[in-house]
């Protein structure tokens, strides 16, 4: 007879298996032999569509496990509860569709707050690999290297292949001025490398942005911009990811920039720069979309597993509505970034300039399951105005640009946005 602790954790697996969800027990019978439950669950039944489930191969294998495996230190009960609804999520083959722990949540949790401790890299997953969608402005992951669209195979010598994307990031991330070593396949690269990043303390300031004369932008060659007149200037504005303080900082910034516009003839437009920007918030996407497009349009439009579609609007009256606008994007820039791009191109209100989009059409909702574990279910797909669905294609830009690898310091997207804009 096991320990009454012991037994109440298998009847706590039992009940999510069964419901999907915890929401505490208050009485559960339950038949050794038949492997037949009877369950009461706060008053309700188990879903009618999992009552006929046969349990006994997972209860054969939790008690073989535990007669069995040599070293009884690796059975934490709370690990094998973990794994086990992980590979129930899993097995829908989702990689947005995910149960994540308690140290991934709040992982998460931190990354959307815009500070927490790690390598600060946006990781995905494309054909069942982990990727990087983008590594984040002057973190670790950025100067070791990291770039856009590299595939990681091995974690400090671990094998990637057949982790989610919640156990990549725990694997990666970790105490500040602790070390990880990652297997890289770089984009064309025809063998992979070994990357060794030190982590840090990684604050995410979403928003940043200026006013400047064109002459006085880094990063471009003057010679290729050369209708611009002495005096032309641009405004800038760059989005790296929609998170819990976006919307608050793009305001105090835009509003900054606005006054500081006002009657200034000599600016040409603004440059909004979406690269390597993974996404974040939907209705902080409709947000800061309202900035360039009038009040009432649609944004983005959900469509349910019933073909139902819903859509979101522009719900306020934004500065730029009629000051010309080029967007930035690359193959990192994916899902609320893809949104907003979408909808701009759309509207005809904006030229996309760059690299093809990473591509991430669905929409996830994030909930808490108590314990500080979350699950993100993907419960929708989203479309353009126009009803296209960019998953796995991405968004094609008007004017494709790559940025030369051998000379980073030269960002010729950049300069050809200036272009547009002063010609």
């Amino acid at each position: 007879m096991k320990s009454t602790k012991y037994f109440q954790i298998l009847l706590l697996i039992l009940v999510i298996f069964l419901a999907g969800y915890y929401v505490g027990v208050k009485k559960i019978a339950f038949d050794w032999k038949n492997y037949k439950p009877t369950i009461t669950i706060s008053g309700k039944e188990p879903p009618q569509t999992i009552t006929n489930i046969n349990f006994s191969n997972f209860w054969n294998v939790w008690q073989s496990l535990e007669n069995k495996y040599y070293d009884k230190s690796k059975l934490v009960p709370q690990k094998l509860l973990n794994g086990a609804i992980s590979g129930m999520v899993q097995s829908i083959g989702d990689p947005y569709t995910t149960y994540l722990p308690p140290v991934s949540n709040t992982n998460f949790k931190e990354g959307m707050a815009g500070q927490f401790q790690g390598i600060g890299a946006e990781l995905g997953m494309k054909e069942k690999q982990i990727i990087v969608v983008a590594p984040l402005d002057d973190s670790p992951a950025q100067k070791a290297g990291i770039r856009a669209g590299d595939m990681i195979l091995k974690v400090d010598s671990k094998p990637t292949e057949g982790w989610t994307l919640s156990q990549a990031v725990e694997k990666i991330r970790g105490p500040k001025e602790t070390m990880v070593v990652l297997n890289i396949l770089h984009k064309d690269a025809k063998t992979p490398s070994d990357v060794k990043i030190q982590r840090g303390v990684i604050t995410v300031k979403s928003v940043v942005g200026w006013i400047k004369k064109v002459k006085e932008v880094d990063a471009i060659n003057l010679n290729n911009t050369l209708k611009a007149k002495q005096e032309d200037k641009v405004i800038y504005l760059r989005l790296s990811q929609f998170g819990d303080n976006t919307n608050k900082d793009w305001l105090s910034l835009v509003n900054d920039l606005s006054l500081k516009s006002q009657n200034d003839k000599s600016i040409k437009g603004v440059i909004f720069d979406l690269r390597n920007n993974p996404g974040g918030y939907l209705t902080d996407a409709t947000f800061i979309t309202g900035e360039f497009i009038k009040e009432g349009k649609i944004v983005v439009m959900q469509e349910d597993g019933a073909g139902q579609r819903t859509s979101l609007s522009v719900n306020r009256r934004g500065i730029f509505l009629d000051t010309p606008l080029v967007v930035l994007i690359n193959k990192g820039s994916a899902s609320a970034s893809e949104i907003v791009s979408g909808a701009l191109r759309d509207y005809e209100r904006a030229k996309l300039i760059g690299e093809t989009s990473f591509g991430k059409g669905t929409i996830q909702d994030a909930e808490d399951l108590g314990d500080g574990a979350g699950l993100h279910i993907t419960i929708a797909k989203w479309l353009t105005p126009n009803g296209i669905w960019v998953h796995e294609k991405g968004l094609k830009p008007d004017i494709t640009v790559a940025l030369d690898q051998k000379d980073l310091a030269h960002d010729t997207q950049l300069e050809k946005a200036i272009e547009e804009l002063v010609k």
